[in-house]
């Protein structure tokens, strides 16, 4: 029960900084920039969450029988694979409720930045702007999150081995 409670501190904490990071660097990033480098701002936070939504998805499906036959080969990664399966319910919890939710409302928060430059700059209503905005960024999100789980089901061993490799490089 102890190392339950410690967990939902760190998530907290984690949850904390993150969005600290996430919001400032897009709150100054907003003030900085024009429409398109917003745009292309919002699609990569979109993008980000879309990607560990599916990395949750894949930790969750993945079969570690068959990490193990990569790390009896001494594949790169393989061991870091294996640490993120032993961990799958903590690894999926950040990925998808700490990482997506974060990447959520920050790309909320920039899609209100971006209504606001789009409704003045070609003197548009601000409601439909919004309206609008929130519609588009709410089907990109809905709808690839959507394709991409479909993905991480299927391909749940060479994913989680890819961020196994990843992980190996960073480790060093």
């Amino acid at each position: 029960m102890k190392s339950n409670v410690n967990w939902i501190y760190k998530v907290f904490l984690l949850s904390f900084i993150l969005s600290i990071l996430f919001s400032g660097i897009s709150t100054i990033i907003a003030d900085s920039f024009n429409t398109i480098i917003l745009t292309i701002i919002l699609i990569i936070v979109i993008i980000i969450g879309i990607i560990f939504d599916m990395i949750g998805v894949a930790v969750l499906t993945s079969k570690e029988a068959n990490l193990h036959a990569k790390a009896a080969k001494k594949l790169k990664g393989a061991k870091e694979a294996i640490s993120l399966l032993k961990n799958s319910t903590r690894v999926a919890s950040v990925c998808n409720d700490v990482i997506g939710d974060i990447c959520g409302i920050v790309s909320g928060s920039l899609g209100a930045v971006l209504t606001l430059e789009i409704a003045t700059y070609f003197n548009f209503s601000t409601t439909i702007t919004t309206i609008l905005v929130t519609a588009v960024i709410s089907a990109l999100t809905v709808g690839f999150k959507a394709v991409f789980k479909g993905v991480a089901t299927k391909n749940s061993d060479s994913i989680i081995f890819t961020v196994g490799k990843i992980l190996a490089i960073f480790k060093k």
